[in-house]
């Protein structure tokens, strides 16, 4: 197996098990309340500085938090892509927005590579915005020139997701703990520890300036 495939193989292994597209027990950042040690967490936003396996962040809404790398935490590339890059049979993720017929309109969409397929797998909410989703399966159908709507399969069920002009694409590739730098913005897949900075187990980092938009 190459060493790409197999990096990426076991990173998918790591972000399943912190359910990377999971749900309902997952905070956006530290609330004012600690939660209790274990909890798993996301927190988004820019790297302040790095000393050590500390990760010090500028999250979103302006507050400052720190992550604690954990010794096995896998650090992602976030590379933006192109819509053409999904087809029928690619295994994606999307983040999405409820509509009033029952379908999704997606807010971003994950390709993920083959040795990440399973990754998450479902249909879950998602913390990106009130009332968002998070559907991880297999493209089933992919129909539409500007706009594009698809069928997402997965285990015991499947979504329609209608993918707007202008929705971001993004791809993953594995990196090491030295794109982890000033500026970087970032998505940190962590758990709550008893007192101090949040346990990262995961880091996504976007690449040449990205924003992760999930």
């Amino acid at each position: 197996m190459p060493l790409l495939d197999r990096r990426l193989m076991l990173t998918g292994a790591a972000l399943a098990g912190l359910a990377l597209a999971a749900g309902p027990g997952f905070a956006a950042a530290p609330p004012a309340a600690a939660p209790p040690a274990g909890v798993p967490m996301r927190l988004r936003g820019t790297i302040v500085a790095v000393h050590g396996s500390t990760i010090a962040l500028r999250l979103r809404d302006g507050k400052a938090a720190r992550a604690v790398l954990a010794p096995d935490a896998h650090i992602l590339w976030l590379i933006a892509t192109r819509p053409d890059a999904i087809a029928k049979g690619s295994y994606i993720g999307t983040a999405a927005m409820p509509q009033k017929d029952g379908t999704l309109r997606a807010l971003e969409v994950q390709v993920f590579p083959p040795a990440m397929r399973g990754v998450g797998e479902g249909f879950h909410p998602f913390d990106t915005e009130p009332g968002a989703t998070m559907t991880n399966g297999t493209i089933g159908t992919l129909t539409g020139a500007h706009g594009q709507t698809m069928t997402v399969l997965y285990k015991g069920g499947e979504k329609t997701v209608f993918v707007p002009p202008g929705v971001p694409f993004v791809r993953f590739a594995p990196t090491s703990r030295a794109a982890l730098r000033p500026g970087a913005h970032v998505l940190v897949n962590a758990t709550a520890t008893a007192d101090g900075p949040v346990l990262a187990h995961a880091v996504l980092v976007g690449k040449d300036g990205l924003v992760p938009p999930m």
